[in-house]
């Protein structure tokens, strides 16, 4: 099968920690990747973000990225993107030339408008009237979740209020990470029946949880990795430390990993100013160790240094963290939102806490910290879990089924959504 990957932010190639670079570059690269290995042959459209990236670049046998000029050669925050994204779908249409591939994946919202119009222009360039591309949908991210939690301070443009929806009304197939994402399509008013489930995945050869664990400084360390963002609620594991102490663990250091620099260049970043502000207010500096971007490499030995990873967020579409984390073996503290309701199993493989909980957030701790039996079971039982049901080989089969529904349900001569050209 030839397979064509848009993601017009989220580079595969992209290093990870930025304010717009995490998990959607992860599963973009993972998922082409696994799909290659299946014999299949991906091309992955990105927006070229820098004018000294080449215009192709072979990633593996079957496997490449395509940079396409669209708008500036320079970074431009994801959603300050959409003027762009008419020129995106034309380079892509371009590239495909005569040998349209047999199904196109858009990754976030604006990735399948560009989606919807290369396949549209490829069919008003082709004589044949009889095949249009098929148009696979993953939203990773839904603008009505994220008003509602994020309200006035979300920075989406106000045109995906309709354009999202009407996206996901016209792709052939939506693919949603998790049991709640179809809800919230059906609330938009999407038909489920084109909707299949296949969630993020985990790269089981690298995460796991044999191997050397990264030094620590204290008795217990948590830990806690992602996107320095408000909304992914790190403050909240900041002001869950005080409420340790009084339980009578304040031997803990909390770590965080993630950031748009190294550890050196961190201060100049506003949110990470804003947490040292909170967590020298709070009197836990000292507990607080920032690290800012950390190689790929480091990443599996620091969650084995860990007795749990917490994740916190207002709203997490999927989350990949707790999948690692859960692959090193170590037990997660999850927010009960979005996908995480779905990948950690609430004493089974982690803890669920409300959202927005400090409070609850240190029980949670207290319980795993003072119990290391229940830490052990816990995370037997997520390596277990990971391996079972979160290989990627395992979501790219899953991703395979899609595509087939898709290329089978695809409407011959159909047309893009009205307003979808930019």
């Amino acid at each position: 099968m030839k397979i064509a990957m848009i993601s017009e932010h989220a580079s595969p190639l992209a290093a990870l920690g930025g304010v717009d670079a995490g998990g959607q570059n992860v599963h973009v690269a993972a998922l082409s990747d696994a799909l290659a290995k299946r014999g299949h042959h991906v091309t992955v459209y990105t927006r070229r973000d820098s004018p000294e990236l080449p215009e192709r670049v072979q990633v593996g046998g079957r496997f490449e990225v395509v940079h396409v000029d669209a708008g500036p050669a320079c970074h431009i925050p994801k959603d300050e993107l959409l003027p762009y994204m008419g020129l995106l779908a034309d380079g892509v249409a371009n590239d495909w030339s005569q040998r349209p591939p047999d199904v196109v994946h858009g990754h976030f919202w604006m990735s399948g408008l560009a989606a919807l119009d290369a396949a549209a222009l490829d069919a008003a360039g082709r004589p044949e009237q009889d095949y249009r591309v098929p148009v696979v949908q993953t939203f990773h991210a839904l603008g009505t979740v994220k008003r509602r939690h994020q309200g006035a301070e979300d920075t989406s443009p106000p045109e995906r209020r309709w354009l999202e929806p009407g996206l996901g009304r016209s792709a052939d197939r939506i693919i949603a990470t998790c049991s709640d994402e179809v809800f919230e399509l059906k609330a938009m008013g999407i038909n489920t029946g084109k909707i299949s489930i296949a969630p993020c995945g985990v790269d089981l050869g690298f995460f796991s949880a044999d191997g050397p664990a990264a030094d620590r400084q204290r008795r217990h360390r948590v830990l806690s990795v992602g996107r320095l963002v408000p909304r992914k609620g790190v403050d909240l594991v900041i002001r869950a430390l005080p409420y340790l102490q009084d339980a009578g663990f304040d031997d803990v250091e909390l770590m965080i990993v993630g950031g748009g620099a190294e550890s050196g260049a961190l201060h100049a970043d506003p949110e990470v100013r804003r947490l040292l502000d909170l967590a020298e207010e709070l009197g836990v500096s000292e507990q607080v160790n920032l690290q800012g971007q950390v190689s790929r490499g480091e990443m599996p030995g620091i969650f084995r240094s860990a007795d749990a990873v917490v994740c916190a967020p207002w709203y997490e579409p999927f989350g990949i963290v707790p999948l690692e984390a859960m692959a090193c073996g170590v037990p997660v503290v999850a927010a009960a939102v979005g996908g995480l309701r779905d990948t950690v199993v609430d004493h089974g493989t982690g803890l669920h806490v409300p959202p927005r909980d400090p409070e609850a957030i240190a029980s949670a701790l207290a319980l795993l910290l003072d119990n290391p039996a229940l830490r052990a079971e816990l995370g037997t039982a997520g390596k277990r879990r990971a391996r079972t049901r979160y290989s990627w080989d395992r979501v790219a089969a899953e991703t395979e089924k899609a595509y087939q529904l898709a290329m089978a349900g695809a409407t011959a001569g159909a047309v893009p959504m009205e307003g979808a050209a930019l």
